[in-house]
């Protein structure tokens, strides 16, 4: 799979840096980083809230504990996310 990441990387042909494409890949980039750390985090908080013996596979307990702590810790994170953005605009708007 081409990621877009290979010798042209921010090229427009000729050999030149195109900015705009560059910023495009890095936000890209901030925001697959931002997604592996907030899978990487909910995966831990919940492993160590649900899973009281690791083993073989899950009982129906632990699977639904898993499920709602996803849950809730995706509701949490959105809710920070959406308040966070909103402030930065209001910030913005105030400059």
């Amino acid at each position: 799979m081409e990621s877009g990441f290979g010798s042209d990387f921010g090229s427009s042909g000729g050999g030149k840096l195109d900015p705009g494409v560059i910023m495009e890949q890095v936000k890209v980039q901030i925001a697959v980083a931002n997604a592996q750390e907030l899978l990487q985090r909910m995966t831990d908080k919940c492993f160590r809230k649900c899973i009281g013996k690791p083993g073989g596979s899950l009982d129906n307990s632990e699977q639904k504990c898993i499920a709602m702590c996803m849950d809730r810790y995706m509701d949490a994170w959105n809710t920070v996310s959406r308040a966070y953005n909103s402030r930065l605009q209001r910030e913005r708007a105030n400059m």
